[in-house]
């Protein structure tokens, strides 16, 4: 749902694209007679909107990490699991370790054998930087 978001790039109407970002995507898991393949996931919608609302900050923290790499300049799929892993992260206190585990295995199922190791420096630097109650919340 990110990923169509960043695709579609309406800054001026972020509530509004990410509304439609969302819809599609659940609009796409229907079957042929156009009902719909499961309930939608409010988890995962929370995560979209949320980066989607954070994302000046998120971004901001992501390029100071990504070293040598523009946000601009990175695959789109890496660009946007950093954004969701970096937004739960900080901000829905969930625990780092699991952030970056779930971060990984979206990498290495839909981006590149080296975006693996990227995407965790990255989100690693990440947690460094969280506050220390911020990080012992999460964990407990």
């Amino acid at each position: 749902m990110l990923f169509q978001w960043d695709m579609r790039q309406h800054p001026a109407e972020q509530a509004q694209s990410v509304d439609e970002s969302i819809a599609c995507y659940y609009a796409s898991l229907s079957n042929d007679d156009c009902s719909p393949l499961g309930e939608p996931d409010e988890f995962a919608d929370s995560l979209v909107r949320g980066a989607v609302a954070k994302i000046a900050e998120i971004d901001s923290t992501i390029a100071r990490y990504a070293e040598h790499w523009r946000l601009e300049r990175m695959p789109a799929v890496d660009r946007n699991i950093l954004r969701l892993a970096a937004y739960e992260m900080k901000d829905c206190g969930t625990p780092p370790a699991v952030v970056i585990d779930e971060a990984l295995e979206l990498a290495n199922r839909f981006s590149s054998p080296e975006s693996h190791q990227f995407i965790n420096g990255v989100l690693d630097a990440i947690r460094k930087q969280c506050k220390p109650e911020e990080t012992s919340e999460a964990a407990g």
